[in-house]
């Protein structure tokens, strides 16, 4: 196996009476940070869960920093990762915050108290309090500097600002900038929120209904996926299927037609050798991305 690879997904599949996932193939490099993009339902959670076997899928391997999830004998691996879920389970609301970290820093020869204590100052955490009695979002603070009081190789992070006010945001985004550059780590992250992605993300895989749509580079793929207006009449006899990357071609309004296009430069040079005026242009964002390629994966599947 590749040093370079962190996380190996190969034809992974989950199937549940009402769900399916996968089949997935995805491989997360090391050093880097990369964001699952999706809509709520997509399988990320159940993405993450299945790499830290808390879950054992249908079908598929999986392995994590050289380690297949599906071998038992050696699980000294799960001390090199750090993981915060997207919700909490009631189980724990009774226990002290300081007594589950008391429980926890015993399974880790490399607990770090002193960067636990800082995380929470950062935060502003009392670890003194019961963890029912915690609003979401000091709940995912208390989590946060308990996931890295070990110093994890990897990262995995379901929605890790959810229920953050703006000033502790900008912290979390301070701190795992700075967990990043010290040595070769890794963070595989789900998030909705596209500051964020945009801010961490070295690579982004968008994800919906059970599938991966795509992994692209994120300064590749902001720079490269655009939409061009161009005169109607201007289109009229010629093959559109001939524009570089062209998703779709659709009614603007007041005479001009939209090109959606993930090849931008290659879409601006055809339209100067077909003599064909580009009047507007336009950056896709993440979330426009994300609903072209849905919209391309069910044309896909009717097909």
């Amino acid at each position: 196996m590749s040093n370079d690879i962190a996380i190996r997904i190969n034809e992974v599949e989950l199937r549940r009476e009402r769900f399916q996932l996968g089949p997935l193939t995805l491989e997360v490099p090391k050093g880097c940070v990369t964001a699952i993009v999706g809509p709520n339902g997509s399988g990320k959670s159940s993405t993450f869960r299945m790499l830290l076997g808390l879950i054992k899928p249908d079908k598929g391997e999986l392995s994590v920093l050289g380690h297949s999830i599906s071998d038992h004998k050696d699980t000294g691996w799960k001390n090199k990762i750090g993981y915060v879920p997207e919700l909490f389970g009631s189980h724990e609301n009774k226990l002290r915050a300081s007594d589950k970290t008391d429980f926890v820093r015993k399974w880790y020869p490399n607990w770090d108290v002193n960067l636990y204590r800082e995380i929470l100052r950062m935060f502003e955490v009392d670890d003194s309090i019961k963890l029912g009695k915690m609003s979401k979002g000091t709940r995912r603070k208390y989590e946060f500097a308990l996931v890295l009081a070990h110093h994890p190789e990897l990262l995995l992070l379901d929605e890790p600002s959810s229920g953050f006010d703006p000033l502790a945001w900008r912290s979390m985004m301070s701190f795992l900038h700075n967990y990043m550059n010290e040595g070769e780590r890794t963070i595989l992250m789900a998030s909705h929120i596209v500051e964020e992605v945009k801010r961490l993300a070295d690579y982004i895989v968008f994800m919906a209904q059970g599938r991966i749509l795509g992994m692209y580079e994120k300064d590749e793929l902001l720079s490269s996926w655009h939409m061009f207006y161009v005169s109607g009449s201007e289109l009229v006899g010629r093959n559109v299927k001939s524009i570089p990357g062209k998703c779709t071609v659709e009614d603007a309004g007041g005479g001009n037609l939209r090109i959606v296009t993930r090849q931008a430069l290659e879409t601006e040079h055809w339209c100067e050798r077909e003599n064909i005026a580009i009047v507007g242009r336009q950056a896709l964002d993440l979330d426009d991305i994300l609903a072209v390629l849905i919209q391309q994966d069910r044309q896909h599947i009717r097909a």
